[in-house]
């Protein structure tokens, strides 16, 4: 399931993803946030995948690449909060091809994912 963040910092959307992540949740609420923040300038993205996610039906990973490639110039700054061995490894291996800046930040570090999301000028 993914769910939006409330009380984002001005110019920042934030997901968060609880449990098996489905094609679904990327169509219903993934998407509409990304396209809606990209309608109105350069998209800075908090997902938050802690604790409570499990994993990413096949439909899903291949909406995620979808996304990213579909707003590909629209990315300004990634951060992917989460303590989740695979993800961070895949993050790295894959972040240089989102045209912006990717950070991943522990789960403890969730405030300054959303500070650096907010800072201007890097």
């Amino acid at each position: 399931m993914i769910t939006v963040i409330p009380d984002m910092p001005p110019g920042t959307v934030g997901v968060e993803a609880t449990g098996r992540v489905s094609r679904e949740d990327y169509a219903k609420v993934l998407v509409p946030a990304v396209e809606a923040a990209a309608g109105s300038g350069p998209v800075r993205l908090l997902y938050v995948l802690g604790d409570d996610f499990e994993s990413f039906s096949p439909g899903a990973m291949w909406s995620d690449t979808r996304l990213w490639a579909g707003h590909i110039g629209s990315w300004e700054k990634l951060a992917v909060v989460t303590d989740v061995d695979w993800v961070e490894n895949a993050v790295h291996a894959f972040g240089w091809l989102v045209h912006g800046q990717v950070r991943v930040f522990a789960d403890d570090d969730l405030d300054e994912a959303k500070a650096w999301l907010a800072e201007e000028g890097d």
